[in-house]
């Protein structure tokens, strides 16, 4: 019984690489934001699976008339809601390239390429973003498991026998605090919930007027909680927070980190990538002084998902953490070789540096930076829209290519204002024709407009604003 013929393969394959094409290139005749409503797909799919082989040209065919309406088109320039991640037509040739690979780099041997392309790849990207060479790199999935790796580091580095003992039934181990801004990612509890220490062993700093933790804040915390016989162990840095990208003061944050013996993480998944404008390195201050650094090319460098980049100065750590090897995955090259699955929770792996490869050389580092700052200027013109219509208000700083803003026609209470931007948003997403999302800025409905497809142009911001002056005037 074989497998699909090497000519039908061909056929269909040219089949595919044409529809893609097609699809990016005339992408915009979709509108940007899935329009079904729940249970709408699985009603179009047969309750069983057919009996014998179908053409793939059916399936083909099915894309359109069974899935296409319930896709929400992320490479849409209409999108332009939570960080906007677009895939590029290298990123995508090179997934093609991984899938006929089907390499699992769990081991140096099970194939070599994958490991040292890797290697080489966070080497690539460490001098792109400017850090020093004693920081390590790997690949994983997103930045929530970049993170909960992050924070499992931290953890081992208290040399509290977790790893043998664990945290349940022992008298011995005090209780452990995680410090995060309160604006932190939601994956930063995450991690503390897998990783045992619980949502109670997270403690949020409170911010200041531009969004950014508060250093005397923390210290505060910290010393509270050791006057309290809690052991501080851990605090998140944030570089480009989800609601409004604002960045913390690493520099501020790593000297009490350095002052009370903790890791700092930083997570710089989506705005890390703005190191590589040279405008743009203010970014990075206090980078070196961070046992961690998370960058997601997924989310603004036109990788297709999923792939995040965890930097450490202390694999060492990271390593005696998770590392743990069963007689058959022992190799007579151990002692000479990186085994990607030792610094880690899983054990397969898929492939996922051939995206930068492709794409760090299809576009070159000058080209990927350039394309970013583009995004970023076209940001703060729209900002400088916003400022300059008096119905409308920016709700925070706009340091890269997120604009948070609402409608404020004036005479409105806050409650009143609230359910306005609400239904103004709403409205928004009705139009078919950009897609926007929104957070609560010290309880102000806000919404957020995010810049950063490869396939933006100004006259997409452009149309943006129109659509969303036209719809705001309606809702009044």
């Amino acid at each position: 019984m074989p497998d699909m013929s090497p000519d039908e393969f061909t056929k269909n394959g040219h089949k595919l690489v044409d529809w893609i094409a097609d699809y990016l290139n005339n992408i915009e005749k979709y509108p940007p934001l899935a329009n079904v409503s729940p249970g709408d797909i699985l009603k179009r799919i047969p309750q069983t699976p057919p009996k014998n082989g179908e053409d793939i040209e059916k399936v083909l065919v099915d894309v359109d008339k069974l899935l296409i309406d319930g896709i929400t088109h992320w490479n849409h320039p209409g999108f332009m809601a939570y960080f906007n991640s677009t895939s590029s037509m290298p990123g995508i040739l090179a997934e093609l390239l991984s899938a006929a690979f089907n390499a699992n780099g769990m081991l140096w041997k099970t194939s070599p390429a994958f490991t040292e392309l890797e290697k080489a790849m966070m080497n690539w990207f460490r001098q792109m973003v400017g850090l020093p060479e004693n920081y390590w790199g790997i690949i994983y999935d997103t930045a929530s498991t970049s993170s909960m790796h992050a924070i499992a580091s931290a953890r081992e580095q208290l040399n509290l026998c977790i790893r043998e003992n664990g945290m349940t039934g022992r008298n011995d181990l005090p209780k452990l605090r995680l410090y995060c801004s309160e604006h932190a990612h939601s994956s930063i509890e995450k991690g503390a919930i897998t990783l045992g220490l619980g949502l109670n062993g997270v403690k949020k700093i409170p911010v200041d007027e531009n969004f950014r933790m508060i250093p005397e804040k923390l210290e505060q915390a910290i010393k509270e909680d050791i006057s309290k016989n809690v052991k501080p162990f851990c605090v998140v840095a944030t570089v480009g927070t989800t609601s409004t990208t604002s960045v913390d003061s690493v520099e501020e944050l790593a000297a009490i980190c350095e002052k009370y013996d903790l890791w700092l993480h930083i997570d710089a998944a989506y705005a890390g990538v703005t190191a590589m404008i040279p405008e743009m390195k203010w970014v990075t201050s206090g980078w070196d002084k961070a046992d961690s650094i998370v960058i997601n090319p997924h989310k603004w460098m036109f990788t297709p998902m999923d792939l995040s980049i965890y930097f450490t100065c202390k694999p060492d750590i990271l390593k005696r953490a998770f590392s743990l090897v069963p007689e058959y995955l022992k190799t007579q090259v151990d002692d000479e070789v990186e085994n990607l699955m030792d610094y880690g929770i899983q054990l397969g792996r898929r492939f996922r540096s051939l995206k930068l490869w492709f794409i760090i050389r299809y576009f070159g580092v000058d080209g990927l930076a350039e394309r970013i700052k583009i995004h970023i200027t076209l940001a703060k013109e729209f900002a400088d829209w916003i400022n300059n219509e008096k119905d409308f208000e920016l709700l925070a700083p706009v340091p890269f290519s997120t604009v948070c803003f609402r409608y404020n026609p004036g005479g409105l209470s806050e409650e009143e204002l609230n359910q306005i931007n609400e239904k103004l948003l709403d409205e928004i997403n009705k139009s078919k024709t950009i897609f926007l999302s929104h957070t609560k800025l010290n309880g102000r409905f806000t919404i957020r407009l995010t810049i950063g497809s490869i396939r933006h142009e100004r006259r997409h911001i452009f149309q943006a604003w129109e659509v969303i002056k036209t719809l705001a005037r309606s809702v009044s």
